[in-house]
């Protein structure tokens, strides 16, 4: 076990119908490094349910939350980004974590809760297909590649590039 996020700590966002692989993936890997990973979600305590209905607990609700506590924050996707981008707390701590110039990574639908925080004017970013055009209105350029980092921000396009996504994150963290 690598220690390479040691000390580090990061905000994991979550919201009904998360994509499973791009949540959990997330908090073991930093976990196995060292970090401390807090789920965040709408609400304390409430449980969540991915597409494929496996649970996950907020420990703490956005609106208790400031992204100055945090390193990092990481949104995974499915279709939960389109439920959080619906919780002002949600996307303000995302463009809080974007102002501050806190490490911003996203994976596939991700990129809608990056759109709502206005997180992508003149950024290169990647993403799950199907969303590339809401990423380019919003200001993006967008590419298709399996993980793209600009300055603070880490995008990635689908649960396969999960590897290479958590490579940039812990990279960046160290």
């Amino acid at each position: 076990m690598a220690n390479e996020a040691q000390g580090k700590r990061f905000a994991v966002l979550v919201e009904n119908e998360y994509e499973d692989q791009e949540l959990w993936y997330p908090v073991i890997r930093l976990r196995e490094a060292g970090a401390e990973v807090t789920i965040v979600g709408p609400e304390s305590g409430k449980v969540y349910h991915s597409k494929h209905g496996y649970p996950a607990k907020a420990d703490r609700a956005a609106a208790d939350v400031k992204a100055a506590e945090f390193d990092g924050v990481i949104i995974p996707g499915g279709y939960a980004p389109d439920k959080m981008r619906r919780h002002q707390a949600m996307v303000q701590l995302v463009k809080n974590a974007m102002q501050a110039n806190k490490l911003v990574a996203a994976i596939c639908h991700a990129g809608w809760m990056l759109c709502s925080a206005d997180a992508v004017q003149g950024r290169r970013v990647t993403s799950y297909a199907s969303i590339k055009d809401d990423l380019k209105h919003a200001g993006a350029e967008w590419v298709d590649q399996p993980v793209v980092q600009d300055h603070n921000l880490i995008t990635s396009r689908q649960p396969d590039d999960l590897p290479v996504f958590m490579a940039a994150i812990l990279k960046q963290a160290a």
